[in-house]
């Protein structure tokens, strides 16, 4: 994995940049999920990321070994990577514009970070990759977060 400090770094910062240039009106490349509907599901995934939202496993116990090996590669999601958890519809935005879902977003990304601050040792069910260190969480929401700005034609 690249260095895990510049990754986390990033999220904090390049990544909130990078969502904030993209117009609220922008057609995806692939998928269903406009700007705004995008940035709330990674606000959505950063709450599992931190425990917030516990969630179980759905990878069968057998699969998470490869689920994380891929995790822990510099290999991307492919395009329209299917989600079980996912309806085939986006729900509805619930947040009055793009300007409060990134704020949302950046408060979650600040939650993750101090939650574990407070405890190094924590690892969070992630309902894919099973249970997930630091380190793992952020490489999944760094590989997670780049796939959806590669959604919307930034790479």
């Amino acid at each position: 994995m690249e260095n895990i400090q510049q990754k986390a770094d990033y999220l904090q910062t390049g990544y909130l940049e990078q969502l904030a240039t993209i117009a609220p009106g922008t057609a995806p490349k692939w998928g269903k999920m406009n700007p705004q509907q995008m940035i709330e599901h990674m606000s959505d995934y950063v709450r599992i990321a931190s425990g917030r939202t516990p969630i179980q496993l759905v990878t069968e116990d057998a699969m998470v070994p490869r689920m994380q090996a891929f995790l822990e590669s510099e290999k991307p999601f492919k395009e329209n990577t299917p989600n079980v958890l996912m309806s085939d519809t986006p729900p509805p935005v619930r947040h009055a514009d793009h300007a409060a879902a990134l704020a949302e977003l950046k408060d979650e990304l600040a939650h993750f970070e101090n939650a574990f601050k407070a405890d190094p040792a924590l690892t969070v069910m992630n309902p894919f990759f099973g249970a997930l260190n630091y380190e793992q969480q952020v490489q999944l929401l760094h590989k997670h977060g780049t796939h959806h700005l590669r959604q919307f034609g930034i790479e």
